[in-house]
């Protein structure tokens, strides 16, 4: 079968890395580490897993990073994957075949992937972790019967949906409702990670939450927050124009412009009606500020602006992961903020019920309380990936916001 293969081999890496400083399309391009190969169909790690064939599959921010060789060598991450991947773990697909010791699953059935290669997929007894439903902090993403692996797309042997069938263990697969449309069922996966930063931080009663970065996770943010808080006042900071018309559509009270920083954190004194604390020199600090921030970009500048707007006590949640690098965080300690990490989704309780976050988004969807369909921007052919990726790279042209494979094979 044909899949978008991604190779960690130096020399496409270094390649890659020079011609893109004069384009882009060399992150696509015939030398790079991503690339459609033919290879097996998937094998079975175990009795307990299914093959699934792949309806649809969304790009996901980390599929978009790393395409874009966007990371530091130094991440302590890479000691938890491994190669060669094939990417995608935003899938929902039909089950095609079941090993022989499957008992909750069977063929034909229409599932979303829950994508985390923790305990249960590897074939160990639980760790503590895994016990309290907290998946995405296994301790055992290295060891069991595949390689390692945090989600499917980073374990060579958990290969992803960028292709048209994918293993998956028989806890994974979470049945889609019959009436739960395919193009709902794929922004479980994205929803469901800013639905748990909210459950985890939620904002006070009449309160004022930030949701910071309108991508996918920040429109899911704002969503979710409408639907679990809908007396919090939600502001938003967007990047692009097509970003803040979505914000609003979905229950953004006000939209603001990313840059210049200092203009946005004036903007948003004025929106909170809090003073500000002027420096020597720099940025202002607001006296006051939002209750609660939804960082779901994670870059320097995100989390300098964040710890200037957030009151005294306020509390910080970081979604998103950028590249490190220096930045004035005096207020973090100045005004005793909560600067909290907020990783993927698992097992939740919300009004007194414990059920996977999934489930929790099925739930709301069929409610009519959550419709983020307006999040799908764009959809494209596997063998079309290059035009995809670019979509996403050139995002204030192109309107990308979530971008689909949706024909992935015969």
């Amino acid at each position: 079968m044909r899949a978008l293969v991604f190779e960690n081999s130096l020399p496409r890496l270094a390649a890659t890395r020079i011609l893109a400083t004069a384009s882009p399309r060399a992150f696509v391009g015939p030398l790079a580490p991503l690339q459609l190969r033919e290879i097996p169909e998937p094998e079975l790690p175990a009795d307990d897993w299914v093959v699934l064939r792949t309806r649809l599959c969304g790009v996901c921010g980390s599929d978009t990073k790393q395409v874009f060789l966007n990371g530091s060598l130094d991440n302590p991450m890479t000691a938890l994957i491994s190669f060669p991947q094939v990417l995608g773990h935003e899938v929902v697909a039909t089950i095609e075949r079941v090993g022989p010791g499957v008992t909750r699953r069977r063929v034909g059935e229409r599932v979303v992937l829950n994508p985390w290669l923790s305990c249960a997929p590897r074939g160990l007894a639980l760790c503590r972790w895994c016990r309290s439903g907290d998946l995405a902090q296994c301790e055992n993403f290295t060891r069991g019967t595949i390689d390692a692996g945090i989600h499917h797309g980073n374990s060579r042997h958990a290969t992803g949906g960028f292709a048209p069938l994918l293993p998956a263990h028989e806890s994974q697969c979470i049945p889609i409702p019959d009436d739960v449309s395919d193009e709902q069922a794929v922004l479980a996966d994205p929803f469901c990670v800013s639905f748990h930063s909210i459950i985890h931080s939620p904002p006070p009663a009449d309160g004022t939450a930030l949701v910071y970065g309108c991508g996918t996770l920040g429109q899911a943010a704002i969503a979710s927050l409408r639907a679990l808080h809908p007396e919090v006042r939600v502001l938003a900071v967007t990047r692009f124009e097509h970003q803040a018309r979505l914000a609003r559509k979905l229950g953004a009270e006000r939209c603001f412009e990313h840059r210049p920083a200092g203009m946005l954190i004036e903007s948003l004194g004025d929106a909170v009606g809090a003073e500000r604390a002027r420096p020597w020199r720099g940025l202002p600090m607001l006296n006051g500020g939002v209750d609660v921030v939804y960082d779901t970009v994670g870059s320097p500048e995100t989390l300098e602006v964040g710890v200037r707007v957030t009151r005294s006590r306020g509390r910080i949640s970081v979604t998103g992961v950028e590249a490190p690098k220096r930045f004035e965080w005096t207020p973090l300690y100045f005004k005793e903020l909560s600067l909290v990490g907020s990783n993927a989704f698992g097992v939740e309780s919300w009004q007194g019920r414990r059920q996977h976050a999934m489930e929790w988004y099925f739930e709301l969807v069929r409610a009519g309380r959550v419709d983020v369909t307006p999040l799908l921007t764009h959809r494209f052919a596997l063998d079309d990936y290059r035009n995809a990726f670019l979509t996403c790279w050139d995002q204030g042209t192109s309107g990308a916001v979530k971008v689909l494979f949706d024909r992935l094979g015969p």
